[in-house]
């Protein structure tokens, strides 16, 4: 009975661990995506084009990115690290690790090969995380920190769902002042429960929940300054 507890045990780390690999984007599986998106020519395609590009180009590491890494029997080097300019992430009793042009899925194996030097057949765990800012019609509007194999989804739920008003169909990801993804291609992905990896995000970039009667006010206000206008010319013509 304890074998069997433990293989299903065994199994079952197996399966979530997996599944937490396939989340995380391969360099194979982006280059394909890639070549996809090319052909397919259109305005959305390109967007995503580009952004696949410059993961493969530059990697997915920024300044400022967080990485809990743990080493097995090497307290040292296990804590939360922060990367600074480079990328890179400073391990103080073996010297710096560069993250120019690595990928989050090519991470543990990057840093077991930068390990291997120092240390004989290192254990190696690592979990990213990133900053992602939750705009606009949701309880707890903020930034949340989240793992890239978490779904965009998730992070809805933690900043509390959204709200009663919340314009469901018109929520929009943005880098700055670019939008990223928004319509149906979004409403899609968060239905299929894509993560911030799959959807190329990156620390920093934004998700915005519009809220009914945003526009409805707009259209008053521009009302409002349109007419004004028009009363203050009638009243001067009143008492002229």
């Amino acid at each position: 009975m304890r074998l069997l507890l433990t293989t299903s045990c065994a199994c079952l780390c197996a399966s979530l661990l997996a599944a937490q690999s396939l989340a995380l984007a391969t360099r194979e599986s982006l280059s394909a995506e890639l070549a996809r998106l090319e052909r397919d020519g259109g305005a959305g395609a390109r967007t995503q084009a580009t952004l696949i590009r410059d993961r493969l180009d530059n990697g997915d590491f920024h300044v400022g990115d967080r990485i809990v890494i743990r080493v097995e029997g090497e307290p040292q080097l296990s804590d939360t690290f922060t990367v600074r300019d480079g990328p890179a992430i400073d391990l103080p009793p073996v010297g710096t690790l560069s993250l120019q042009g690595v990928l989050r899925s090519e991470l543990v194996g990057h840093l077991e090969t930068h390990l291997s030097r120092y240390l004989r057949n290192p254990v190696v765990q690592v979990r990213a995380l990133m900053r992602i800012l939750i705009e606009g019609d949701v309880a707890r509007p903020g930034y949340y920190s989240a793992a890239p194999q978490q779904a965009l989804a998730d992070v809805i739920t933690q900043a509390g769902g959204l709200g009663a008003r919340a314009k469901a169909n018109q929520m929009r990801v943005e880098r700055g002042s670019q939008r990223l993804w928004s319509g149906q291609p979004l409403q899609e992905a968060l239905g299929r429960g894509y993560s911030l990896d799959q959807l190329n995000l990156r620390p920093g970039d934004r998700l915005l929940v519009p809220t009914r009667g945003d526009t409805e006010r707009s259209m008053r206000i521009l009302s409002i300054a349109v007419t004004l206008p028009i009363a203050v010319y009638s009243l001067t013509r009143i008492f002229r």
